[in-house]
């Protein structure tokens, strides 16, 4: 017992954030339920600045309830730049849900995208949309990469859809808060088994707080083996 506790390490003393990339947060200021003030935002950025991390993905909500615009993102992302001055660099990308206002995204090529041709998308955490799979395979076939942002929040996911997403090329993304067990046991068990199979490809905080993140990163530990599987997707993906 003791042995465990002494080998185990909070996010911040594993060393995982030093020189790492997170590609998912919340921090770009008012634009939805995550950070509402330019100040809030310049506050993590420095608390950020100070566990190493390097590069930090904005990827603000956009569905039909906050209807964000892909130039009102783009005009609020370089109103924050220009008051920042830190070392992190920052990337602007969004976090969409799969409705009818993805769609209509999707059907124009109006998307911020997360790298080259990657799209972060998220569903409703208890049930799917209908055409779920027919919009996934449309990504695919207009040649943009799904990555489904924290499949392992999902309830209504089997292991055979699972299985699904990942053998029809949509990628995954951990969220770093769902292996600290913030999310609850059953979340925690599904993260375990998909960083077991080797099917995430990107980590991130989706930090919407300053007190949550900085409560997740120094006062929930990992164990060894925990901090090894994350260690690849702390990378540039």
């Amino acid at each position: 017992m003791f042995g465990f506790l002494s080998s185990s390490k909070t996010m911040l003393e594993s060393g995982l954030l030093n020189g790492a990339v997170d590609h998912h947060s919340h921090i770009l200021y008012g634009v939805d339920d995550g950070v509402a003030t330019v100040e809030e935002s310049l506050s993590i950025l420095s608390y950020l600045e100070e566990t190493g991390l390097k590069t930090l993905w904005l990827t603000p909500h956009t569905m039909e309830d906050v209807p964000n615009t892909t130039e009102g993102l783009k005009e609020r992302f370089d109103a924050l730049r220009a008051v920042y001055g830190g070392s992190i660099e920052l990337q602007l990308a969004s976090e969409y849900m799969i409705d009818t206002l993805f769609e209509q995204h999707l059907e124009e090529g109006d998307l911020l995208l997360l790298g080259e041709d990657r799209v972060l998308v998220e569903t409703s955490t208890w049930s799917p949309p209908i055409n779920l799979w027919d919009i996934l395979s449309e990504m695919l076939r207009k040649g943009y990469r799904p990555i489904l942002a924290h499949p392992e929040r999902y309830r209504y996911m089997t292991e055979a859809d699972y299985k699904r997403l990942h053998e029809m090329g949509v990628h995954f993304q951990l969220n770093l808060p769902s292996v600290l067990g913030v999310y609850g046991e059953g979340t925690m068990r599904r993260a375990a088994d998909l960083l077991e199979k080797g099917w995430y490809i990107m980590a991130g905080s989706d930090c919407h707080r300053m007190r949550s993140i900085n409560g997740q990163y120094s006062s929930k530990v990992l164990k060894p083996a925990q901090v090894k599987q994350l260690e690849p997707l702390m990378k540039e993906a």
